[in-house]
């Protein structure tokens, strides 16, 4: 009988394969892919594709090729620790040549109704779908780590910014808060996005589907989907979620980024309103008195990879006609190193926040120039009826005369202030408190601090779940 060699008379080059070979890259996801190769197999068996013992068989030597993965018995692409070694394509093909060396040709079986097409698609979404369930306990994590921090210092005032110029006073806690916001809107972001992670690619098959009797939705199923991305062809070429996630992923490190940059601001000598705990800075090789943000600016620096793996991707896809192309095995290093990067970006910055010492007593200092409550002024004078623009104008020129004069708006003669309005009266030196300043704002959301205290009870109370 003549040997069956298939399409191909002769082995691809090394050179070609060494080039071709993503086994580096995504033997990260031998995990995903036992799951969904058991999860494929069971239903072969439910479908009388396989018979059970058949099944049975693969499903065994899939959990030994996982332990051996784990443990190290099983290199792949690298050198072998024990006996077996794997150099090829991808850990798909890896797997699948360790299981017909366990089994034999029926191995060869489980591909059965089954193309690396939909085999990669359903593993890159198994990966998704973990990585953004960590996501969205880290995002929790960090908030937490916000909140209690704002309770920590919520009746210390600050100078709030605007241009990085001085602007109105602020509590601490509300300037802390913010972030708490952005983070709100990134969990969101991440649980719609799982939405659509969370639907079963397998059974699209190359891109036509399968003419074996297969059921879909018991894969599905069993893998935990909510249902099934219905067109085989956009099932295999189509990567939204994952352009999506690293889009999302790029939000989260933008979120981080301030903060980190605020941090290294705030710890710097100039500024001195926060010191990091030692345990997430550095010294210097040659000047002793050093000690450097060194974990903030590295999240700000990775910030600009994470953006460059939103474009890689956005690159790799937008030339691609229907169905699969080779191009889309560049999805996966963008893909992981965007998830990797943002779950150790946000460990890192909550356990370094945590580590945070501010210095109420220096952010007090920094109120005593009473010019940060001009505003105060104005709405003191809108308060008895004038336009704002006018007021604005009227207390812009006040603190011009305090300019020139090198004086403050509250040693200012009552004087000067009624030759620019009559509407000033003794009390509007009272405008001139930086605490009472907080106690006059009344709007939701605002700096005051009832509304501070409310909104740190409301959010220690839900996300304690």
């Amino acid at each position: 009988m003549k040997t069956l060699v298939g399409r191909f008379r002769s082995q691809l080059d090394p050179l070609a394969l060494r080039f071709s070979s993503s086994l580096d890259v995504d033997r990260q996801l031998f995990r995903e892919d036992v799951e969904g190769s058991i999860a494929h197999v069971t239903m072969l068996v439910k479908q009388n594709i396989v018979s059970s013992s058949e099944g049975n068989t693969i499903r065994k030597a899939l959990k030994e090729i996982e332990r051996e993965i784990e443990k190290g018995r099983f290199t792949l692409n690298g050198k072998a620790k024990y006996k077996k070694r794997f150099v090829g394509e991808d850990i798909h093909m890896a797997i699948e040549q360790r299981l017909m060396e366990k089994v034999g040709p029926l191995g060869g079986k489980l591909h059965t109704a089954r193309s690396r097409n939909d085999q990669i698609a359903l593993d890159e979404r198994l990966y998704l779908r973990r990585m953004t369930r960590q996501i969205l306990k880290l995002i929790r994590h960090m908030q937490r780590a916000f909140v209690a921090k704002a309770s920590q210092y919520d009746s210390v005032l600050m100078p709030g910014y605007t241009h990085l110029q001085r602007a109105q006073p602020i509590l601490l806690a509300h300037h802390l808060l913010a972030y708490v916001s952005m983070l709100d809107r990134d969990y969101e972001r991440f649980g719609d996005v799982l939405k659509r992670v969370n639907r079963s690619p397998l059974g699209a098959g190359a891109l036509a589907g399968t003419p074996h009797p297969i059921n879909r939705m018991v894969v599905a199923r069993a893998l935990g989907f909510d249902g099934l991305v219905e067109n085989s062809m956009d099932a295999v070429s189509d990567r939204d979620v994952l352009i999506e996630f690293v889009a999302h992923c790029s939000i989260v490190m933008m979120h981080l980024s301030r903060f980190a940059e605020e941090l290294v601001l705030w710890s710097s000598q100039e500024w001195h309103f926060a010191e990091i705990g030692d345990a997430f800075t550095t010294g210097s090789s040659i000047m002793p008195q050093k000690k450097n943000p060194d974990m903030a600016e590295l999240v700000r620096g990775k910030t600009g990879r994470v953006y460059g793996d939103l474009i890689a991707l956005l690159t790799v896809m937008k030339g691609l006609p229907l169905a699969y192309n080779r191009d889309m095995q560049e999805d996966k290093e963008p893909l992981f190193d965007a998830a990797n990067t943002v779950a150790d970006s946000l460990a890192i910055c909550c356990s370094m926040l945590k580590s945070v010492k501010f210095d109420a007593k220096r952010f007090e200092n920094e109120l005593a120039s009473d010019s940060l409550l001009a505003t105060e002024l104005a709405d003191y004078l809108v308060r008895k009826g004038m336009p704002f623009r006018k007021a604005h104008l009227i207390v812009g020129d006040l603190v011009h005369v305090c300019g020139e004069r090198k004086t403050s708006l509250k040693d200012l003669p009552l004087v000067e202030y009624r030759k620019r309005s009559q509407l000033f009266e003794k009390n509007v030196f009272t405008m001139l408190n930086p605490r009472a300043s907080l106690l006059r704002k009344r709007s939701a959301g605002s700096t005051s601090p009832r509304e501070v205290r409310r909104t740190i009870r409301r959010l220690s109370r839900t996300l304690r779940r």
